[in-house]
């Protein structure tokens, strides 16, 4: 019990230190917070900028994360699809590692439309993907959870816990993404970013088949 306890905890924080990582990552959009602001001139507008690119961010969270949610009806099969899961995050990556050009759609959304933007590049990026197996994980049916009045309530659960990991994670990524815009807003100047900062799309991308793999060991030796 204590076991099981200690590994939920370690998902748990996995969902935020992803959220962070996500935050840091200038891919992720806080350049476009710093940008607004800059534009504006408005500290209300870097606060607004954030705030639309947190909900873009979460509602990407959510639309991945709750076809899985539902698939838990399908108990028999809970380890293939964690091992399916795993699978796929490895081949985002891997297509990232081999296609380093950013979606084109991206420079076509017009800069007010941040939240549109924030949703469709972390679909782009797979960053809902990566945390499929985290999620996956949390929710994992122990062995004696059976039978159709309890796949339903774990389906209610897990929805409800697919919600909970959208918004810790985007929390994350939002305090992460938006201290590093106040920095270069208030403090640092855009010439930084252009002299210190260096390309994730490589660690991204590899982060990603690091994420799938540890999903498709744990579903095949710890489940």
């Amino acid at each position: 019990m204590a076991t099981e306890i200690t590994s939920i905890t370690a998902l748990w924080w996995a969902v935020i230190f992803s959220g962070v990582y996500h935050g840091i990552n200038p891919g992720m959009g806080w350049p476009l917070a710093v940008s607004a602001a800059l534009m504006e001139r408005k500290n209300a507008a870097l606060v607004m900028a954030l705030a639309m690119l947190a909900a873009g961010h979460f509602l990407a969270m959510i639309a991945i994360l709750l076809p899985f949610s539902i698939m838990i009806f399908l108990v028999d099969w809970e380890t293939e699809i964690r091992i399916g899961a795993g699978i796929l995050v490895i081949a985002m990556g891997l297509y990232l590692l081999v296609n380093r050009r950013h979606p084109k759609i991206l420079g076509r959304i017009h800069p007010t439309r941040l939240a549109l933007w924030s949703f469709l590049a972390a679909m782009a990026h797979g960053a809902g993907l990566m945390l499929v197996p985290i999620y996956l994980g949390i929710c994992s049916i122990a062995p004696d959870d059976t039978g159709h009045l309890a796949t339903q309530v774990l389906m209610s659960n897990n929805i409800t816990t697919s919600f909970a990991v959208a918004a810790a994670h985007t929390a994350s990524m939002t305090l992460a993404g938006g201290m590093i815009a106040v920095l270069i807003y208030f403090w640092l100047g855009l010439t930084f970013i252009s002299k210190t900062w260096f390309n994730l799309d490589i660690i991204w991308a590899l982060s990603l088949v690091l994420v799938g793999s540890f999903g498709v060991y744990f579903s095949y030796y710890v489940h």
